[in-house]
């Protein structure tokens, strides 16, 4: 509740929320027909619980993110009993996590992370870099308390693991002295031995701290070869590349890097099929729905649960977005919901909709185009259309952009016109521009996208101009028609070419047979002379 508050806080909310923090087997009022009993349960964050909803028709059980984990480093064991009991009333319906389904036996303990870690930071020559999830309460507080052990100062790296660990003590979950910590931007006054790092960056996120060293970007951290890096965490499906990539750069650099399940230095909050059988034994749901982890996780899960005794008509497997209709003898999918991630501009104003992230995805791909037309509201171009192009990468020069420009405008002039424009009077026009504007701003990105296989943000923005406005002849028309008079010219003075090259041949000839006559005629009165 507390690292929620942060959140809340930093989105701008807080004023219209309302935090109310709850103790294991509390039980809160929700209206008249409706109650919520919190079951503690274990996971890799501290106070995790599950959800029992007591409803009219029957009890909804909710488990939120568990494992059985039986020696938690807090000592706060799963509420076994509580949910025994649930299960002994009976459960109309259970939404169980769903993420290891596809993993065998029961997750190992969190506990069972500290030997290996104490191992490695005792064995290290130099300084040592570790990173995990910074939600990881658990996690955190054990390396922090075995760099403690081990003399060695900790820098801390990232919000998020800075916001955990100083929630954390101000909870009391983690008690150290403040002079364990040190101002990360004196870490050259510390030595090697003594110095441990502890970071965000398990995931590979580009601007977290461990991939900003990696990439030698860090203001104050540069990688040493004497530095030993250890991933105490596992990719979360989806981020292997981006953790892969962030691994090779550091080997790169020369540090020695641990990272694996060979090395024991991570285990799951999530558990393992084993856990789930152990929840549906102590559940007994009539109905279930595998809920958390991928599509294939969860139909994995609901095959579980039909070994468990679930009835395989009674599982339902949803997506985000869609509902459920509960009654004490049936389950059936309602109407969906919206749902999904809605993204904030860094204003914090307003919601990032699916056509503005379109829009900033085409700006950063393949740039804008500007177009400005005068266009008059009896329906004429008045004058030449200005081309802005910025960010596009085209072999096209500005002169065919703009030639291109004209032919669109005056296409849609030619054959939209009526249907975008209405007369209310002698010489007034009621136009509807903005449908002007989509029109010719989807047939110049038609044509882009055909002749040069890019596919900016185009832009157009009509200047309306009164009605009588002397129209502009696009220079597609004039090229077309000077293109004309220059073939006729060129055709009728090839004909002339011809007609005098003919005359000359004529001449040549004639005088050429009178040459060959007269020669004829020398040699036989040589002949006769002779």
């Amino acid at each position: 509740m507390s690292m929620l508050k942060g959140k809340i806080e930093e989105a701008g909310v807080a004023d219209r929320t309302t935090l109310q923090s709850v103790e294991p087997r509390q039980v809160v009022k929700l209206g008249q027909h409706f109650s919520i009993e919190f079951v503690r349960n274990t996971h890799s964050i501290s106070d995790s619980f599950a959800l029992a909803l007591t409803t009219p028709v029957g009890v909804i059980f909710f488990t939120g993110d568990f494992k059985f984990d039986h020696s938690p480093p807090d000592g706060k064991l799963a509420d076994i009993e509580r949910m025994a009991f649930y299960g002994e009333q009976g459960v109309l319906c259970l939404l169980s996590d769903s993420t290891n389904s596809e993993l065998p036996g029961f997750v190992p303990s969190e506990s069972s992370v500290l030997p290996n870690l104490d191992r490695l930071i005792s064995e290290a020559e130099g300084r040592v870099l570790i990173t995990t999830f910074a939600s990881s309460t658990h996690r955190v507080a054990m390396i922090i308390e075995t760099a403690m052990k081990h003399g060695r100062k900790i820098g801390l790296l990232g919000r998020s693991m800075l916001n955990v660990v100083g929630k954390c003590r101000e909870l009391g979950y983690i008690r150290v002295p403040d002079d364990l910590f040190f101002p990360i931007r004196t870490i050259r006054d510390l030595p090697d031995k003594e110095t441990l790092l502890l970071m965000t960056g398990s995931q590979g996120e580009t601007m977290a701290a461990l991939s900003r060293i990696s990439r030698s970007e860090h203001p104050n951290v540069q990688l040493k070869t004497t530095d030993t890096v250890i991933f105490s965490s596992s990719p979360i499906p989806g981020n292997t590349i981006s953790v892969s990539h962030t691994i090779d750069k550091l080997v790169y650099l020369g540090a020695k890097v641990i990272y694996g399940k060979e090395h024991g230095i991570h285990v799951s909050g999530h558990g393992c099929r084993e856990d789930q059988k152990m929840m549906l034994a102590l559940i007994k749901p009539k109905f279930f729905i595998p809920v958390h982890g991928e599509y294939r996780m969860q139909v994995l899960h609901g095959k579980t649960a039909v070994s468990m005794g679930v009835s395989p008509n009674n599982i339902l497997i949803l997506d985000n977005g869609d509902s459920i209709e509960l009654r004490a003898n049936s389950m059936i999918q309602g109407q969906p919901v919206k749902s999904g991630i809605e993204m904030l501009d860094n204003t914090r104003t307003g919601i990032v909709d699916a056509r503005s992230l379109k829009e900033r995805q085409q700006l950063a791909n393949d740039g804008i185009v500007t177009v400005l037309i005068p266009i008059s509201t009896d329906g004429n171009m008045v004058a030449p259309p200005r081309v802005s192009l910025r960010g596009v990468v085209t072999s096209a020069d500005p002169r065919k952009m703009s030639l291109w420009t004209e032919r669109e405008i005056s296409w849609v002039l030619e054959n939209r016109w009526k249907q975008l424009s209405r007369q209310t009077g002698p010489k007034t026009f009621e136009v509807d521009w903005i449908g002007v504007q989509r029109e010719i701003e989807s047939g110049l990105s038609r044509r882009m996208r055909r002749e040069l296989q890019v596919e900016p943000l185009v832009l157009c923005l009509v200047q309306p101009a009164p009605s009588g406005t002397p129209a502009y002849k696009p220079r597609s028309t004039n090229d077309q028609m000077n293109k004309k008079n220059r073939n006729h010219n060129s055709q009728v003075n090839k004909n002339n070419n011809n007609t005098n090259q003919g005359r000359e041949n004529t001449k040549q000839n004639i005088k050429n047979q009178e040459e060959e006559v007269s020669g004829r005629t020398r040699r036989r009165r040589s002949a006769l002379t002779t």
